[in-house]
């Protein structure tokens, strides 16, 4: 059942009528998906449109309720398949009593609700392309995974994203619109952190004066690439730097542990902290000398390299996913091959040497890269214009589709 009250006004019968998004995705606790629904959901209010949101609630439901925008329950999370079907009447009911013109899914699952009650009810339906998604046998996992392929207008999160849907599943071009991840550069601004932040965080995970810091954000599991930041540093084979692997490890305990035996094996049990969440990354990265993401898989779009170039340091990446949109080689930043603890302890080595000329003046130039390409208020406008593309009733050919690898977003 959905958490409207009866008395909640549906659509107005007098007056000008307002176009009227509504965004599906499983539940509102945690992550980038998250993020960028409330985002979105924020400006579309700020533009003067109706923004609904279904989901199967959470704590950052509470951020709607800020934004004013109306939060629908329902058990969008359930992969139950008579669960899932009778999503598509409740989904209907909704799409009618608000006057849905487009209706966005996030995520599997619902998305495959979404698309039959779209379709039923006449109003538009778009999807976002989050991530590759597992494959599974026989091919049902892939058949499952292409309803995200389904939408008038498909987003991909990055030129990775877009071109692996065209390989993988034939995706049409013309449909895609590439939408990069945004940030809040009224959070990741490094004139908005004060000092006393940065000791506080310094003085709780007993950091000393005077050595660099190598930070690896990132949930604590296998293809985030722990291990490999742990070999290379033994390769680097310098005591005056500590590193800071921050993130949970979501019960994963027997990785942790996994993580704890390679550090004391290799001889790292100084330099290297498990620090486990941090509620403050903007301040964790100001007292950060080189941020590393060192994912083995392809990264969709990789938030942390970006939030760490918005705050003005230098990142080593590894050169895969859509790294390569998300950094200048060289210039901002350091591309490494995936799995290779060598070359990433080389570049390791190279980005602690960088001297406080150039550290100043490679900050400027990734401080700018990010304001010009991935920030939230981007985000929104663009995909608030894919929306406006379907309300027209534009063929999507018309529209500026996906053209190849470099093509810009």
């Amino acid at each position: 059942m959905s958490s409207e009250d009866n008395d909640t006004p549906a659509v107005p019968l007098t007056g000008e009528r307002r176009n009227v998004v509504l965004q599906v995705l499983p539940s509102l606790v945690t992550g980038g998906v998250e993020r960028g629904t409330i985002d979105v959901a924020g400006a579309l209010v700020e533009a003067g449109w109706t923004s609904l949101v279904a989901s199967n609630g959470g704590h950052m439901v509470r951020e709607l309720d800020r934004l004013g925008v109306k939060h629908i329950q329902l058990p969008l999370h359930s992969k139950n398949p008579l669960v899932m079907r009778a999503n598509v009447g409740r989904l209907e009911d909704v799409i009618a009593r608000y006057g849905v013109d487009v209706v966005h899914a996030r995520s599997r699952a619902p998305a495959w609700s979404a698309s039959y009650a779209a379709k039923r009810s006449g109003a538009h339906f778009l999807t976002t392309f989050h991530g590759t998604y597992n494959v599974g046998m026989l091919g049902l996992k892939n058949a499952y995974n292409a309803i995200m392929t389904k939408g008038e207008r498909v987003i991909a999160i990055s030129h990775f994203i877009a071109d692996h849907m065209q390989v993988v599943y034939r995706t049409s071009p013309a449909k895609i619109r590439v939408v990069h991840r945004g940030i809040d550069l009224s959070r990741f601004d490094p004139a908005r952190v004060s000092q006393e932040r940065i000791i506080q965080l310094a003085q709780r995970w007993r950091l000393p004066d005077g050595y660099p810091v190598i930070m690896l954000p990132g949930r604590l599991t296998r293809w985030k690439g722990q291990t490999v930041l742990i070999e290379a540093l033994a390769m680097l084979g310098r005591r005056d730097v500590r590193c800071l692997l921050v993130g949970s490890d979501q019960g994963r305990e027997a990785y942790t542990d996994e993580l704890k035996s390679l550090v004391e094996r290799r001889g790292l049990t100084d330099i290297v902290h498990i620090v486990g969440d941090c509620n403050d990354m903007p301040a964790a990265y100001m007292l950060t000398d080189v941020v590393v993401s060192a994912s083995t898989d392809p990264e969709a779009f990789g938030r942390v390299i970006v939030e760490g170039q918005a705050m003005g340091r230098p990142v080593v990446a590894t050169n895969n996913g859509a790294a390569s949109e998300n950094v200048l080689d060289g210039r901002t930043g350091t591309l490494v091959p995936p799995n290779n603890p060598a070359a990433l302890a080389s570049a390791l080595d190279a980005a602690l040497a960088i001297g406080p000329a150039e550290r100043e003046s490679r900050a400027a130039l990734a401080t700018q890269f990010v304001r010009d390409n991935f920030t939230r208020e981007l985000m929104c406008a663009r995909t608030l214009g894919v929306y406006a593309e379907l309300i027209a009733g534009l063929p999507a050919e018309t529209g500026t589709g996906w053209t190849g690898k470099n093509a810009s977003s």
